[in-house]
């Protein structure tokens, strides 16, 4: 078999064999395949698609192409459970999630990414806590996991061997939005993970990579069916992206606004409604809860109780961070120069937002990256950003910037005020979440 020959299968239409995917992949894996056939490839998927099961052959060969963790005899008390996202602006969700899962008796390793394009990327987050192991070794992996309950860390050098090149691959030939190719590329990673249980978190909208919820609702059904075709129950939820999510907006910024979460001191309802959905649909995939509305209940105790504040705090420190962030984060989170609000430019309701363009206004202030081996500035971005349906005037500003110069500060301001339309009368309000998909 020739890799050549596979790619003109696809190219041509055809329906692409186990065997043919496994070979191409493999050799993805072991470098017998080159970068332009990896390209072409990529791009015959992209124009001529694959149906569930081709869909669900590549998510496997791409699985089994590194080392793929195991539980079994790990003597966990709870199921293994992980989550993801498809990527939005103000998006703290996993910080909150994996912990407060852990405190309601999951167990959650979560292999997550540095930001894509506009969005922000839960490892840059992380990454600006001082100390914290991003790349940590199974064997600590499974250790922090085992005794904490939650580990987020990146993708190790071990794991989806294929996926890693894959996707770098992806990034630079337009193949990006291809729905089979995200499934196996995010179902992959999981499934190396070992997790028994995923819920998805899809958004839609303007600060999304999908911007309609057909669209969606297309990605959410291929993931679904793939994912369960291939062992592992999975869930989808579509959520609003039409706005920024929380109220921060930046990797330490974000932290922050985690820690606040926890320990009960402020929770934004958009991000506190989608956190709660998500949280409740994984407790009930796996039995950790009876109801929809025992779910709750367990998730409200496990956060008023402060256990989920406690496994984050844990998690933290066990891999290498401060072991009082919590009760400290001024003292260890980094913190910009430049700290002044913005305002809009005539009083009113904020009818709507362009959410994509603040995300690239994070990459102005140095906060997300131009190109692939930028250093970030992880204490730029906005705190106290305004939600669809408030009022902005001269005592409400859009949001709080934090720049490290008057000269980014000067570009954010612009670049923010056009970002927000303002008008006379209210908006309708839009959900926050739109559905669930389910096998």
């Amino acid at each position: 078999m020739l890799p050549q020959e596979v790619i003109r299968h696809k190219r041509d239409g055809k329906k692409l064999t186990k065997g043919e995917i496994d070979f191409f992949i493999k050799g993805v894996a072991d470098w017998s395949v080159s970068e332009c056939q990896i390209a072409a490839f990529a791009m015959a998927i992209y124009l001529r698609g694959m149906d569930i099961e081709e869909t669900t052959n590549l998510t496997q060969a791409m699985t089994y192409s590194g080392a793929v963790m195991n539980w079994a005899d790990k003597g966990l008390d709870g199921p293994v459970l992980d989550k993801h996202s498809t990527g939005g602006v103000g998006d703290s969700v996993s910080l909150i999630l994996a912990p407060l899962l852990a405190a309601c008796g999951g167990f959650v390793p979560m292999i997550s990414g540095r930001s894509l394009g506009h969005t922000g990327g839960t490892l840059d987050k992380l990454n600006s806590i001082p100390g914290y192991t991003l790349v940590p070794s199974l064997d600590r992996f499974y250790q922090v996991t085992k005794e904490v309950g939650c580990a987020i860390i990146g993708q190790t050098s071990d794991l989806a061997l294929a996926d890693k090149r894959f996707y770098s691959v992806r990034d630079v030939t337009a193949t990006i939005e291809s729905v089979p190719l995200i499934a196996a590329s995010i179902l992959s990673k999981k499934m190396s993970a070992g997790i028994e249980g995923l819920i998805m978190d899809l958004k839609c909208g303007n600060g999304a990579f999908m911007n309609n919820i057909e669209d969606a609702r297309v990605l959410a059904e291929t993931m679904v069916a793939a994912a369960t075709a291939a062992g592992m129950p999975t869930r989808a939820v579509i959520t609003n992206m039409n706005e920024v999510l929380g109220e921060n907006v930046g990797n330490a910024l974000e932290i922050r606004e985690v820690i606040a979460y926890l320990k009960g001191e402020h929770r934004n309802p958009r991000l506190n409604e989608i956190i709660m959905t998500l949280c409740s649909e994984a407790l009930l995939l796996k039995g950790l809860a009876e109801t929809r509305e025992d779910a709750m209940a367990r998730l409200r105790q496990a956060l008023d109780s402060g256990k989920a504040a406690e496994k984050f705090a844990k998690m933290v420190a066990a891999l290498g961070g401060p072991a009082d962030l919590l009760e400290n984060p001024e003292k260890h989170l980094p913190k910009a120069s430049v700290i002044r609000p913005v305002y809009a430019d005539r009083d009113g309701y904020v009818s709507a937002m362009d959410t994509r363009r603040i995300g690239e206004t994070v990459i102005v202030l140095g906060g997300q990256r131009k190109i692939p081996d930028q250093q970030i500035d992880f204490s730029v971005g906005f705190t106290d950003f305004v939600q669809v349906g408030d009022i902005v005037n001269t005592d409400k500003p859009i949001a709080i910037i934090h720049a490290h110069s008057e000269e980014t500060f000067a570009e954010a301001e612009k670049m923010l005020r056009s970002t927000i339309q303002v008008d006379d009368s209210a908006p309708v309000k839009q959900p926050v979440v739109y559905e669930t998909v389910a096998a």
